[in-house]
């Protein structure tokens, strides 16, 4: 038999093995989540953000904002993180804010996490009032789009990674805010 043969031999009888392999390392890549459109006003819900800042949601109109609850015993959680930062680097000069919602029960552990890990954007704490006006957190990570006139316009149930956040948070840049349309 032929080196070719071989080969194709080889490749035949493992063509179930190579499959698999190139569907994990998809999935890892880009984790299925789960998108849900909508177009709901969302009240003005003030935060504190693990630093100290006082803010509110109604302080960020005008930005696209993502909304990310997460928590540090959340593996799929800290596996975003890091394209949620690049993200926010890559389009906070355009627009782009956000806003992580720890759902973790000690302040002190998330912000050490965020601190060990060099994340610039800003946390706070989830309360029940967030949770209660922005819908239920049945699962983590859970993240939502706001657009800059202070509408949620994506829930997002699962990891997001950077290619989702082009998909969803761009169009919403390149809107003008209906105040700004006037």
């Amino acid at each position: 038999m032929n080196p070719t043969e071989r080969i194709k031999k080889h490749f035949k009888n493992n063509l179930v093995t190579y499959l698999l392999i190139g569907l994990i390392a998809y999935i890892w890549f880009r984790p299925p989540a789960f998108v849900s459109d909508v177009n709901e006003p969302l009240p003005n819900l003030p935060f504190t953000t693990l630093d100290g800042r006082m803010g509110a949601l109604a302080n960020l109109r005008g930005k696209v904002v993502l909304v990310n609850f997460w928590a540090t015993w959340c593996p799929y959680c800290l596996k975003e993180m890091p394209a949620i930062e690049q993200f926010y680097k890559d389009y906070q000069a355009r627009g782009f804010e956000v806003l992580a919602l720890s759902l973790d029960d000690d302040p002190a552990k998330a912000a050490q996490y965020v601190r060990e890990h060099g994340y610039t954007f800003p946390v706070a704490m989830a309360n029940a009032e967030m949770q209660r006006a922005l819908g239920p957190v049945s699962q983590v990570p859970m993240s939502m789009v706001i657009d800059r006139d202070g509408h949620l316009r994506h829930k997002v149930r699962g990891q997001v990674h950077y290619g989702r956040l082009e998909d969803l948070v761009e169009p919403l840049l390149t809107q003008a805010s209906a105040k700004q349309g006037k």
